[in-house]
């Protein structure tokens, strides 16, 4: 299989982690503005599976390093395999929330908010778990981060306040969906063996991870998902009917939002070889400013906000870009 052989190549994986998943929700906004984001999910947790296995039966079955795919997913065992699912079933309730505080506050808040908060969390996780790196320079790191989520969540309470909106539900929403997604990488990289290059009898490969935790995030889906359109957080229940009657284009593109999701996360798994998983995770999550860009800069999302705001906003980038520098410095 594939093997990262560098520091400095895992950086630039963790990078291109930071970009897929502070994109992705782009596609969202992209497909029918129609479209529920309960329909648009059904497609998104398609395309992470649809990756996940392409991947597997590719770069993670060819090469001379490590243990193919087929052969690495025959000798796991149930408690590996039962991490990586967990993981899958953990991400898919954080991220479903995500979505939804995504559709009510935009993309400029649900993502410092929720994605900061899991930022945090799993750092100091799988920190915990595998102590790698400088603890001084990494929870600086995350400090400033922390700051920035506050920053942000202040901006977001002015720009509520001016437009008479009430921003409890979707900053809630972000909350608990931050509160989970910091856990569930923990029990994806506990399930591997943690030297890519020497395999170990009963642990997984980060290619058969992967694809059981998309196993994992799918097989969730039909209760998490399901419960949700009968109930959902905003507007009327929607059917199954309803998804199937969609346009091609909105289904598309919720494969592509899933395809490029799933991009980051093996990227950032393949990475925590040489970066860590405290580090490779937390880099990763600077997704946070790549989203806040596109929804304050491309989406407009604070259009016409009240003074004072803008410079907030500015000192919470420079914020979340300081702190993924020092995280970064912490190896």
């Amino acid at each position: 299989m594939f093997i990262i052989e560098s520091y400095t190549v895992a950086v630039i994986f963790c990078i291109i982690t930071m970009m897929a998943w502070g994109s992705w929700a782009n596609t969202q906004k992209l497909a029918a503005k129609t479209w529920r984001f309960e329909l648009f999910y059904w497609d998104y947790v398609f395309g992470i599976l649809l990756f996940s296995g392409m991947l597997a039966l590719t770069a993670g079955s060819m090469g001379e390093g490590g243990r193919p795919f087929l052969a690495d997913l025959s000798q796991a065992d149930t408690e590996n395999i039962g991490s990586a699912v967990l993981g899958g079933i953990l991400f898919n309730a954080a991220n479903i929330l995500l979505v939804a505080a995504i559709t009510l506050a935009g993309m400029s808040v649900a993502f410092p908010v929720g994605i900061g908060l899991a930022l945090v969390i799993g750092v100091i996780v799988n920190y915990i778990d595998a102590p790698v790196g400088d603890a001084s320079l990494l929870f600086g790191g995350v400090g400033l981060v922390v700051i920035a989520i506050l920053l942000n969540a202040n901006a977001y309470r002015k720009l509520s306040a001016q437009q008479e909106k009430v921003p409890t539900k979707g900053l809630v929403l972000a909350v608990v969906a931050g509160l989970l997604m910091g856990l569930f990488y923990k029990y994806v990289a506990s399930s591997m063996f943690p030297d890519f290059t020497n395999p170990i009898a009963g642990k997984l490969s980060p290619y058969t991870a992967v694809f059981l935790f998309a196993l994992g995030i799918i097989a969730s889906n039909f209760v998490f998902n399901t419960v949700l359109m009968r109930k959902p957080f905003e507007g009327a229940p929607v059917s199954f009917k309803d998804y199937f009657s969609g346009s091609s284009k909105s289904h598309l593109m919720g494969i592509l939002g899933g395809v490029i999701w799933c991009i980051g996360m093996s990227f950032s798994i393949l990475a925590s070889d040489k970066a860590g998983p405290a580090i490779s995770y937390g880099l990763g999550q600077g997704a946070t400013v790549v989203a806040a860009i596109w929804g304050i800069f491309i989406w407009k999302e604070f259009k016409g906000a009240p003074k004072g705001v803008s410079g907030m906003l500015n000192a919470m980038l420079l914020l979340y870009v300081l702190g993924l520098g020092l995280i970064i410095a912490s190896r």
